[in-house]
């Protein structure tokens, strides 16, 4: 059926305009008449903000506004996803409890950006402070100060899955390790920093449009309209190239809303764009968590049971995904492994700090980094190879799909062949330069194309995992797609243009993608997040040209008085096979089509087709990881000197495209594992200082890909955004502990920054 696109390195159609300076971002938006907004945040971690002196800012030349908690009171942000006895399920845009330092506290609006900042630092604000809790495990102690006292904890749910009598087994079983993980806090850093504008036209209908740097722009609308009291079909959310989002950029915001609300009092448009220097504690955080994990295994190295206690950090109150990071670390954590017995126990609890939410990986890298470093340790107390070990527990294609003890039906995969590929790649580095070298390997299976809808309502998400695809025809013969889902760098322009062209029969020159627009896309209830874009937003495609191909089909039928199954799209034209003078060009048909004339019976004028997509169930992407490291045991300095990944995400649309998303994702996940981390003070006060990689700690990665196409995605595509980030932090910590095995079984937390390996090796 297809004509070559779908498997081609076709160059990605959006870098002409993203890389010439023609691309639409946010900042570029320009309205007559705009004000700008400045977010004034907190400067302490916990207290009571007891008043608010705006006079001063007032009276500053160019000041249009100042919204104070009082003038906000009752706008509330959902927690779309809730974990299973969550004490709480929203949080306010405004308040005047203050929780973590950053926290909006006021808005200003002025005629300039700098009139704003200037009239802010006039707010005289009276805060009582109060003291800072830092730290999960702080956040458990019975001396803790309480952040929401009326809750009566700082735990906001606490709920256990897998096997009552995991516990039983771990302690039968003749070998146990135990260990205990602690993830680092680290950030989403997109090009685009978080932005808005929002203009509000009283005289069109009381509309609200919003130009928004999101992921899910109709997830943002339904938000916005429902906090600021607006029927959905008078607000537009609209999201043309976001540049970068990695998680961050998949929900709504305090900022975002006041911005709005601003646009609202005033009746002009406002805009507003994250400062650098706020997004350490502005733009939500992920990763922070501490795991206490134990593998359980026989004599004769096979797996029998691993249980886990994951104590979550959601920060000052649960963002919009709440608890649902640590809970898909759960139900990953068994990876591509068989165990007779699994359990899990999940808590999140409030701190002082930044609420955390979603980054690349969503609480799978966490997972990784548990389980490949029990299975390391194990290895090595039992003399065993760890790559040998691995593959003696692993699952094998015939078992396949297989449920997890947790619940996950893996779809399809070769997992062993997968870590046979890597291991053959591997070719340590050798120098005698006073460094110690070691190799790491890391397996994993990675969740994607998040969808069932039922499944969504069955987890307490209030979403739907549908995705719509319509595509039309015009009267020249040209084809447009429009999807719900969101550019923002990872190449979906291209590769829906690939399916499109390819599953109709039509140049890919000829197609055009339209995206992010409220007003003119399909509704997405979730968006862009999840690697599902083209599992589940393309599957929708795929259905989608097949019928609007079988229409072509039938219309050319009854033209040439053929038969359908004897003719074939090709150069622009329908014609029978064999016989290429019996033929009609496409746009003779489409315009035919467009106009009514000369149709079949019961063919509806026009040539466009809209199909939503409801995916089965999950597909699993999986992959194996490997790092060669080399240690300074002088300076503990850790470099990653050669990097290797075997990946499958199914059907490959353009390979180029998946090998980029995986070098990029692997260059954040060295990030995690090295040297971002979000810190704090005892107080509550972040630590300014953040380092993501440079060039000069990314090595050359290698990858090679494998395609096993899933079952359930029409057209046989699975995730691949987050693949990168997940074996990172586990490949890299178990080739630390090869190197220096006389600490190997203190290498548990990450980043491993000079220091940490510096204090394991000397203590």
């Amino acid at each position: 059926m297809g004509n070559g696109y779908v498997g081609a390195r076709t160059p990605r159609r959006e870098d002409a305009r993203l890389l010439t300076g023609k691309s639409r971002y946010v900042a570029s938006v320009r309205l007559p008449g705009m004000a700008y907004a400045h977010v004034v945040r907190s400067p302490v971690a916990h207290g009571r903000l007891l008043g608010c002196d705006a006079k001063a800012a007032r009276a500053v030349e160019g000041v249009l506004d100042v919204i104070l908690p009082a003038d906000a009171a009752g706008l509330r942000l959902p927690c779309v996803s809730v974990m299973p006895g969550q004490l709480m399920t929203s949080y306010p845009v405004l308040d005047d409890a203050v929780r973590y330092v950053g926290q909006p506290l006021a808005v200003v609006v002025a005629e300039t950006p700098q009139a704003a900042r200037d009239a802010a630092d006039l707010l005289d604000l009276d805060l009582d402070e109060l003291p800072a809790v830092v730290g999960a495990e702080r956040a458990l102690s019975d001396d803790a100060p309480l952040l929401h006292p009326d809750l009566g904890s700082n735990v906001l749910f606490d709920f256990v899955m897998g096997d009552d009598d995991c516990a039983a087994a771990v302690e039968g079983a003749e070998h146990v390790v135990e260990m205990t993980f602690r993830m680092g806090r680290v950030s989403p850093y997109p090009l685009e920093p978080r932005g808005v504008v929002a203009s509000y036209a009283s005289y069109a209908g009381d509309e609200l449009t919003v130009h928004l740097s999101s992921q899910a722009p109709h997830h943002a609308r339904e938000h916005l309209a429902e906090a600021l009291g607006l029927s959905h079909d008078r607000v537009r959310v609209v999201s043309r190239d976001t540049g970068g989002g990695f998680g961050a950029k998949e929900h709504l915001y305090p900022d975002e809303t006041l911005a709005c609300l601003a646009a609202i009092r005033l009746g002009r448009p406002v805009s507003w764009s994250e400062p650098p220097g706020d997004r350490l504690f502005a733009t939500l955080p992920a990763r922070q968590g501490v795991h206490r994990g134990r593998l359980a295994l026989d004599g004769d190295g096979r797996f029998v049971a691993m249980d886990v206690d994951v104590l979550g950090d959601l920060g000052a109150h649960p963002s919009n995904v709440g608890g649902s990071t640590f809970a898909v670390t759960a139900t990953l954590l068994p990876g591509p492994y068989r165990f007779d017995r699994f359990a899990v126990r999940v808590r999140g609890v409030v701190t002082t700090t930044t609420p955390t939410g979603s980054y690349r990986g969503f609480g799978q890298p966490e997972a990784a980094l548990t389980r490949e470093r029990l299975i390391d340790e194990a290895a090595r107390r039992l003399g065993l190879d760890p790559v040998e070990l691995r593959l003696r527990n692993m699952l094998r294609p015939d078992e396949l799909p297989y449920t997890t003890r947790v619940f996950q039906t893996y779809d399809s995969g070769d997992y062993p062949l997968a870590l046979r590929t890597l291991r053959d790649l591997v070719r340590p580095v050798e120098k005698d330069d006073g460094r110690r070298r070691g190799v790491g390997y890391s397996c994993h299976v990675e969740s994607t194309g998040m969808g069932p809808s039922m499944d969504m309502k069955a987890i307490n998400a209030a979403a739907g995992g549908y995705e719509t695809a319509i595509l039309r025809m015009e009267q020249d013969g040209s084809v447009v797609v429009s999807s719900g889902v969101v550019s923002m760098g990872q190449g979906i322009e291209t590769a829906l243009a690939q399916i499109a062209a390819d599953r109709v029969g039509v140049p890919i020159e000829r197609v055009r993608v339209v995206l992010g627009d409220t007003a003119t896309t399909p509704y997405s209830s979730i968006g862009a997040v999840a690697s599902r874009s083209l599992a589940v937003g393309g599957g929708a495609l795929v259905r989608a040209a097949v019928r609007l191909r079988d229409r072509l089909l039938a219309l050319a039928a009854h033209r040439l008085e053929a038969d359908a199954g004897d003719l074939e799209i090709a150069d622009g034209s329908v014609r029978v096979q064999g016989d290429p003078r019996a033929s009609l060009t496409l746009r003779d048909l489409a315009t035919s089509a467009w106009r009514g004339w000369d149709l079949p019976e019961g063919f509806a004028p026009g040539l466009e087709e809209r199909v939503s997509y409801d995916p089965e169930g999950y597909t699993f992407a999986y992959g194996a990881h490997a790092a060669a490291v080399a240690v300074d045991p002088e300076t503990g300095a850790v470099e990653v000197e050669r990097y290797w990944v075997v990946n499958d995400a199914g059907v490959l649309v353009n390979p180029t495209v998946v090998e980029g998303q995986l070098t990029g994702g692997v260059a954040q996940g060295i990030g995690q594992a090295l040297t971002e981390e979000i810190g704090y003070t005892v107080d509550g006060q972040p630590i300014a200082e953040y380092l993501p990689p440079t060039t000069r700690e990314v090595p050359g990665i290698e990858v090679v890909l494998l395609e096993t196409p899933s079952p359930l995605t029409p057209g046989g595509m699975k995730g691949v955004g987050e693949a990168g980030t997940i074996g990172p932090p586990a490949a890299i910590a178990n080739a630390v502990a090869a190197a220096l095995p006389e600490i190997a079984a203190q290498v548990t937390d990450v980043p491993l920054t000079p220091a940490v390996v510096w204090s394991l090796l000397r203590a």
